[in-house]
């Protein structure tokens, strides 16, 4: 089997313009694979689709309740957001509520995707802060943790009690030991893994149980965040905000800078991971909505499906000019 398969193609007019090739697992409850596209056991960097696992020790070490976060946090430690005010208003008030500040993040200032919250910067004159970075819940997250765990200031060195968690935590719920990291875009360590490993991690977290155990109250309590608080996750505009909608809890999605997305379908039990070669982000998100339709959690005639797979390929006068469209292994 070639390590990778065409998976999204992109016609305009009567020719195909375009192929992003990709490889994807799908893993039920038992561990098995149930359908996969190219090699499960290559090794990828997940990016942020992996928040929910860098997620788990906040949870299962106490930090988050005796800081009594609540499921918007929790949201919020899982997302990659727009920066808009729903975003850095909470993230600026749980920084507060631990006695820090926007100079106790590591990762660094970003223009907020959000249309108007750039656009207030814009006429103020200020620049952008490391709360509009999109990963600065998952960063409150960490200093939550350290505090808890006692940890310096430099929470991001994979020598310190919040990375060596983190670390720990993948290699267990992967059931692989990480063959090494790489720096991510807000500068934590990003540990690689396997697709098949990833697919894992996704259904645990799919099948997990309050109660059953500390890890497994962990896993539901943020998927259950995710599913309720998608605006949290990403914001408007956004594919995991707008399929997560769309799918009213019947799944919880993760994206990740190239070409990777992570899919957790709890009722039907199933963990998804996914890699588009190219890095195409819209590869991903109509790879990923072929795959939440195919396995029944997304109706592929909403809107937000439509908007992904077998949307329109409009030009800057609204004309069609063609389609982007799962390939036919998908379907």
């Amino acid at each position: 089997m070639s390590k990778f398969v065409p998976m999204v193609e992109v016609w305009r007019g009567d020719i195909l313009e375009c192929v992003h090739n990709g490889q994807a697992v799908v893993v039920d409850g038992s561990g098995q694979i149930v359908e996969a596209w190219g090699e499960p056991e290559s090794i990828i960097l997940p990016r942020s689709s992996s928040k929910m696992i860098q997620a788990l020790p906040l949870i299962e070490s106490g930090a988050a309740d005796t800081f009594g976060l609540t499921t918007e946090q929790l949201a919020l430690s899982c997302a990659s957001h727009n920066g808009a005010h729903i975003h850095t208003d909470r993230v600026t008030a749980w920084m507060s509520d631990l006695g820090l500040g926007d100079d106790d993040f590591r990762c660094g200032p970003q223009v907020p995707a959000d249309a108007e919250a750039r656009d207030e910067l814009v006429r103020a004159h200020e620049k952008p802060c490391q709360v509009h970075n999109n990963c600065s819940g998952k960063h409150a997250g960490f200093l939550t943790l350290s505090k808890h765990l006692g940890g310096d200031a430099e929470y991001l060195e994979t020598d310190h009690p919040v990375q060596k968690a983190i670390h720990a935590a993948q290699n267990e719920i992967t059931d692989m030991e990480s063959p090494g990291f790489g720096i991510d875009g807000c500068s934590a360590p990003n540990f690689a893994g396997s697709l098949y490993g990833f697919a894992k991690a996704m259904e645990f977290f799919a099948n997990a149980e309050e109660g059953k155990s500390t890890r497994d109250t962990a896993a539901v309590r943020l998927r259950n965040a995710m599913m309720t608080h998608p605006e949290l996750v990403a914001g408007e505009g956004r594919a995991c905000t707008e399929l997560m909608r769309e799918m009213n809890g019947k799944g919880a999605i993760k994206t990740g800078a190239d070409g990777v997305f992570f899919g957790i379908l709890p009722e039907k039990g199933l963990g998804i991971a996914l890699k588009i070669q190219d890095g195409a982000t819209r590869g991903s998100e109509c790879a990923m909505a072929a795959l939440l339709a195919k396995y029944g959690a997304l109706d592929p005639a909403s809107a937000a499906a439509r908007k992904r797979m077998n949307a329109p390929l409009l030009n800057r006068r609204d004309i069609d000019c063609g389609i982007i469209k799962p390939a036919a292994s998908l379907t």
